[in-house]
């Protein structure tokens, strides 16, 4: 007589970094080296059947590198297996030049957007 053993095997996913990279440039596309970079939710109106705003609760805030790059890692904000996307908003400045912008955010993946910031 034989017998068949089944074996079932759980593997944990390791989760994927959620990155957001913001480029800041001039007006004449040169990178901009020490801008402010401020990544933050605004609230969407209210989910059915609540009273609070929805939205992404974050606000980050990071500052350029030679290249005008400001990564941040949103890994706390996403959970594992959470669908959809979030669009945040961008404001970026340096001295007397301001930019804005928004990003579309994927989870588990690299998302990137370019800024100018101008007078």
């Amino acid at each position: 007589m034989a017998s068949t053993f089944v074996f079932s095997f759980s593997s944990c996913r390791k989760k994927k970094d959620t990155i957001a990279n913001i480029y800041i440039r001039d007006e004449m596309g040169n990178p901009v080296k020490d801008a402010t970079v401020v990544l933050f939710g605004t609230p969407t109106g209210n989910p059915v059947g609540t009273d609070t705003p929805g939205f992404v609760n974050l606000k980050d805030t990071n500052y350029t590198n030679s290249s005008g790059l400001a990564s941040f890692n949103l890994n706390e904000v996403f959970q594992l297996g959470q669908a959809g996307v979030a669009i945040l908003d961008i404001k970026a400045y340096k001295l007397n030049r301001l930019g804005t912008g928004i990003i579309k955010i994927e989870p588990e993946a690299t998302n990137e957007e370019t800024v100018i910031i101008q007078p």
